[in-house]
């Protein structure tokens, strides 16, 4: 008797994620070619998507969700936006907020795959270029970053370092 397919896998493979109880394989089955199986999430990633669905299922448990990841999603995405112009994570915190909406909204989610796209482009095109072209962008970056912090200092807290390096260096 056959047994029944779960998940487009056979009913004997369902325990193990590397193949059928015989310990033979996919190649060993008699068959030309092997087949490899799809892969699967991680185990704690089909924990939390299982959790979630299970919150999703009661009504107050989805208004609740919503509110918590709004509000977690919100903070996150403050304290980086914050962080920003002081160097250090600012957008890697705004990206993670981004990621934590991503998780309750449709809007969040392709914003974060237009993100996602976007920089492994910008990474893939900078890895390709010259040594001089990467350094280039390095101190363009280091001097904008050096700017960003420069008047952060100078209109928030008043303090501007240039003029007293200036006048450190005029009179020693």
């Amino acid at each position: 008797m056959e047994q029944p397919e779960r998940a487009g896998r056979p009913a004997s493979d369902a325990g193990r994620p590397g193949g059928d109880d015989s310990g033979r394989g996919a190649a060993g089955r008699g068959g030309g070619t092997a087949v490899q199986d799809p892969p699967r999430r991680p185990r704690w990633r089909e924990r939390i998507s299982l959790t979630l669905d299970l919150i999703r299922a009661n009504p107050t448990g989805r208004i609740a969700l919503k509110i918590f990841i709004a509000i977690a999603g919100a903070i996150v995405v403050t304290i980086g936006i914050a962080l920003i112009p002081l160097p250090g994570p600012g957008w890697l915190l705004v990206i993670a907020g981004l990621g934590i909406w991503a998780v309750e909204y449709h809007w969040a989610r392709r914003l974060l795959g237009f993100t996602r796209r976007h920089v492994h482009g910008w990474t893939r095109w900078v890895t390709k270029q010259s040594l001089a072209v990467r350094v280039v962008l390095g101190s363009v970056g280091l001097v904008f970053v050096a700017t960003v912090v420069w008047l952060s200092l100078k209109y928030s807290l008043g303090i501007d370092v240039v003029a007293r390096a200036m006048q450190y260096l005029a009179t020693h």
